[in-house]
């Protein structure tokens, strides 16, 4: 099974402004609303292709309600825990004129630190050996700085293969556990190693430092680059798909769960690289952080293109 941890979910509102302008009316043109937050959106994905998970996490108030029930809508299991307050709502701004995509997230409801242990104690009641649990995204307020590292180090004491997803702060304490699997982006590699990181080379290097923490595999996204997939004696380059653009919200969080599902059905190196490309790119034809559907993913297979550096 694939568990997937959302701590500071959120109602995703996602709407079209062309020419969108300070100091002055803007019209929308297009909305959707979707679930969101990082371990829902690997969740959705996941479904698409055809796997299966549970996303568990904090909800509140009527938007927490409302994520519940989309969840349901779509048939996605899942195990939330309740608390006082208003689960956040973060609005998702595409302007189709300027190709811009512009996040104003809330800051989400406070959570105490009993609550996240509550959470964690359920989760650890189910997970069975070789389960993969996703932790993905920020903490709400009230969290302590190294909850990634309790989550990550519970969950590997009970078998399970872990996945991290995370930035700064969170991502640094995680590491300190060792996950199974880390996905930074460049600029957030970057900021880890204290310097910026622009070549492949240098990418790899730092990635390899990180494999050689204890780290069984390290995907670095690049954007518009591609990916660079590392692991102990391995280290893959993917170039990004070329196509058009939806939406970039949740394009990082497709190629989590083309990951998790990959690792859940034991492909290979190689067909792991296609598919988590295949899927980012689909995702981001898409609007909002709604997931492609798993035929768009199988067009973009065969354009994939990647090699041994």
């Amino acid at each position: 099974m694939i568990y997937t941890v959302t701590l500071n979910p959120a109602l995703d509102k996602t709407v079209e402004i062309p020419n969108l302008a300070l100091d002055t009316v803007n019209r929308i043109t297009k909305m959707r609303t979707d679930p969101g937050g990082k371990g829902i959106n690997v969740s959705k994905v996941i479904a698409k292709l055809g796997g299966t998970s549970k996303a568990i996490g904090i909800l509140a108030g009527n938007s927490g309600r409302a994520i519940q029930d989309a969840l349901d809508s779509e048939g996605l299991a899942h195990n939330f825990r309740f608390v006082p307050g208003e689960t956040r709502t973060n609005l998702k701004v595409i302007d189709p004129e300027n190709h811009t995509n512009t996040d104003i997230n809330e800051p989400g409801i406070e959570v105490d630190a009993p609550e996240l242990t509550a959470l964690l104690y359920d989760l650890l009641k189910e997970l069975k050996q070789g389960d993969i649990v996703v932790l993905a995204g920020s903490l709400p307020k009230g969290a302590p700085k190294d909850t990634y590292y309790t989550w990550v180090e519970s969950c590997k004491k009970a078998g399970a293969k872990v996945f991290l997803d995370a930035d700064g702060e969170l991502l640094a304490e995680g590491l300190k556990a060792a996950p199974y699997l880390v996905k930074p982006n460049n600029d957030e590699l970057s900021r880890m190693m204290g310097r910026e990181l622009k070549t492949l080379d240098e990418l790899a290097d730092a990635g390899q430092a990180l494999i050689r923490r204890g780290i069984e595999h390290v995907v670095v996204s690049m954007g518009g680059r591609g990916a660079l997939y590392l692991r102990k004696d391995s280290v893959i380059y993917a170039p990004a798909l070329k196509v058009k653009v939806g939406s970039t919200v949740g394009a990082g969080d497709s190629v989590v769960a083309a990951l998790a599902y990959a690792e859940a059905e034991g492909l290979g190196e190689e067909n792991t690289v296609r598919l988590s490309i295949a899927t980012g790119a689909a995702n981001v034809m898409c609007s909002g952080t709604q997931a492609a559907e798993r035929s768009q993913i199988e067009e973009l297979l065969p354009l994939v293109t990647f090699q041994h550096l």
